[in-house]
């Protein structure tokens, strides 16, 4: 199986659409995806992630499936402990290794300005999320790898459609990096496409491929962020 990740483009937060420039950069994206083999769309509920998405369901004739579990993280205290940054998990990250402190440990909902930030349990419902989600498609989790319980005769693609942090945190979970080296590492550009390919032969628990990571070569304008 694989599945295409392709963060939203250039957003109106506020409104929770694109910009002009975001439905350049989706349709861009959407010609992009025309060679990748997609036979299923899937988005987060949020608008910025579901227009990008319908960019290319046009394209490719295919409907857009919604994932609720992939709508965006949010951070911030969880008892009102003050947080470096607010809370925002991508300045932590950089804080972090600014000041030496492991972006890979595995107990990293122990770390500091982590242990109770709400962004712990937003990363915890996409890891659930994701893996229910592949369970459908034969994909079982067993302690930090998948069994496949059946076989395909070629790898199945689709393509999701999300956000910079839940994009990430479900990668994360499925190459096995910790959230925020996940973070710190993937880092996603707008449009930006990242490739993770499981293994297609039945009951193999073998370590998941980062194929392809941030693609904008379609942005050829250099607009990505």
């Amino acid at each position: 199986m694989r599945i295409v990740f392709v963060r939203h483009g250039e957003p109106d937060y506020a409104r929770d659409c694109l910009t002009e420039l975001g439905r350049v950069q989706a349709k861009k994206a959407a010609q992009r995806l025309l060679g990748e083999g997609i036979g299923e769309i899937y988005a987060s509920p949020l608008g910025r992630a579901r227009e990008t998405a319908q960019a290319a369901a046009e394209v490719l004739g295919l409907p857009v499936k919604t994932l609720d579990f992939m709508e965006e993280v949010r951070w911030g205290s969880a008892d009102g402990e003050e947080l470096y940054a607010g809370g925002h998990p991508w300045a932590i990250a950089d804080e972090m290794a600014r000041q030496g402190m492991e972006l890979n440990r595995p107990d990293w909902r122990d770390a500091p300005w982590f242990r109770t930030n709400r962004v712990v349990e937003c990363v915890d419902r996409v890891e659930r999320g994701i893996d229910e989600w592949l369970a459908g498609f034969g994909y079982l989790r067993e302690g930090k790898h998948y069994r496949h319980t059946a076989e395909e005769e070629q790898y199945k693609t689709v393509a999701l459609f999300s956000h910079g942090g839940s994009s990430c945190a479900a990668m994360g979970h499925i190459l096995g990096l910790p959230f925020p080296y996940a973070i710190a590492l993937l880092h996603l550009d707008f449009t930006g496409i990242t490739v993770v390919r499981l293994d297609s032969r039945a009951g193999i628990g073998a370590i998941p491929q980062l194929k392809c990571s941030n693609d904008t070569a379609h942005l050829r304008d250099g607009q990505s962020l």
